[in-house]
């Protein structure tokens, strides 16, 4: 029966029980007005009329207050069934279905409501053996990869770790997958120094030396935070870290080979540099004879490229004894005045020989003394007042100085040549590097040998260039 047949049962049946009422309520009292009130025969008429009134009177309300319970529930009821289906849906209950047979408007919504449950069932099936393909995929692409990978999320829970992370760290699958990383570093070296590198992004990164299947490798870390560029305001735009191992043994070995060859090669070569600079020291004593003018020039040209050659064979051990960690420190008190004094001696025949004036910046109030390897300090000034000269204009002029910054000591050495592009301003303390252009000669060692020895003091060492102004180095040292 639908609602609209109870709708007009229930009025018909109210209207006729009200019709019926006022009918009989009518007749009563045609009756009575017919009959004297006060006569014995009018009593029992009146009475039955009384009580066929209040017969027919109870009966409609009782089917009124029937009326007003059932009807109200009839038409209320399907809705509170639809919107409970409705609830369960929406909390991914796809299995409900609604059976409303009894009620014709309702069916046909009962029915859309059922297919869009189907379809929903189908839909979440066929989503769901898609995600689980996609995983399986991605799982497979992660443990083909032959280096370690380790995913996390934004709470840094590992998402997936690939067999050669697992042999690496030295852990099971089963001990890591949605454990948090910060949790497993406690009990794991090798993972604590990768999350403090990916909780410090500043920190200077070193290679990892990992021992694992019974031989050392050295491996490089890679960190890279996964970012959803697509994220609404409200949306986490971080959604995670990857970690990625690059095993750069091969690379080590080789960088080694190369240390080892340079080493001997250098040993090999200051011998009979130093033949050769023993040798024009007994041709310049003019008691063995005296020179005539072409042969002082060649004399002079073969020291100047013996000590040449000597300065980079000296850079080439320093730059060994620097890679391969066998740097040997001796430090010492001094003053910073007697580093700047070695340096000016070191290079005054050279600032001579074009003319360049050297002045001097030492403030005349008491300086911090240093405790420091001498010798290697002594050594950077050197090279930096060298290479101040060289680029700088004949007959200009260079400054070497000092000065005391809190608890620094800060030594420095400015040219005013050509300058620097701030391009290159990085680069220069790179192995190897010339700035394109430069026509003075060098090996490209000394400004990375030098930076080696400042840092090795706890040290730095930076440049202030503008091109057309000239270059300043400044070493900033603890007093």
């Amino acid at each position: 029966m639908n609602i609209r047949t109870k709708l007009i049962l229930s009025v018909g049946v109210l209207a006729g029980m009200i019709i019926l009422l006022v009918a009989l309520s009518v007749v009563n009292l045609q009756i009575l007005t017919a009959t004297e009130p006060d006569s014995p025969a009018a009593v029992p008429g009146l009475q039955r009329a009384l009580l066929w009134i209040s017969v027919i009177g109870g009966v409609c309300i009782f089917a009124s207050i029937i009326l007003l319970v059932w009807l109200p529930r009839s038409i209320s009821k399907p809705i509170q069934e639809l919107t409970r289906g409705i609830l369960e849906i929406a909390n991914h209950n796809y299995e409900k279905r609604l059976d409303m047979s009894g009620c014709e408007e309702f069916r046909e919504v009962a029915d859309s409501f059922n297919r869009m449950a189907e379809r929903l069932t189908e839909y979440r099936a066929s989503t769901l053996n898609d995600i689980l393909s996609a995983k399986k995929f991605l799982e497979a692409i992660v443990n083909s990869i032959d280096e370690p990978i380790i995913g996390l999320n934004r709470n840094r829970e590992i998402l997936f770790i690939n067999n050669e992370a697992l042999t690496v760290l030295n852990l099971k699958r089963e001990e890591v997958i949605r454990r948090s990383a910060e949790e497993l570093s406690l009990k794991n070296d090798l993972l604590r120094r990768l999350v403090r590198e990916l909780v410090n992004p500043g920190e200077k990164k070193e290679p990892l030396k990992i021992y694992a299947d019974n031989k050392e490798s050295y491996f490089k870390a890679s960190y890279i935070t996964i970012i959803n560029a697509e994220a609404d305001d409200d949306e986490p735009h971080n959604l995670g870290d990857v970690i990625l191992l690059k095993n750069i043994t091969e690379f080590k070995e080789l960088d080694s080979a190369k240390t080892t060859f340079i080493s001997t090669i250098s040993h090999e070569l200051k011998t009979p540099i130093s033949a050769i600079l023993m040798s024009l020291q007994l041709l310049e004593d003019k008691r063995v004879g005296v020179l005539n003018d072409e042969q002082e020039q060649l004399s002079n040209s073969i020291k100047e490229n013996a000590d040449r050659l000597l300065g980079i064979t000296g850079e080439l051990l320093n730059m060994t004894q620097v890679e391969a960690g066998k740097l040997q420190m001796m430090p010492k008190i001094t003053k910073p005045i007697e580093l700047i004094e070695y340096a000016i001696k070191a290079n005054q025949v050279q600032a001579d020989k074009f003319g360049i004036q050297i002045e001097v910046e030492y403030p005349e109030e008491k300086m911090p003394k240093l405790f420091v390897d001498s010798e290697k300090i002594a050594w950077v000034l050197t090279n930096l007042l060298s290479n101040a000269i060289r680029y700088s204009k004949e007959n200009g002029r260079v400054v070497i100085g000092a000065k005391h910054d809190e608890d620094f000591v800060e030594m420095y050495v400015q040219d005013f040549g050509k300058g620097i592009d701030p391009r290159y301003h990085q680069s220069i303390f790179d192995r190897y590097f010339r700035v394109p252009g430069t026509k003075v000669q060098g090996s490209g060692l000394g400004l990375s040998i030098s930076k080696d020895f400042v840092e090795a003091h706890g040290g730095t060492l930076t440049v202030q260039s503008e091109l057309g102004k000239g270059s300043r180095f400044v070493i900033r040292l603890k007093a």
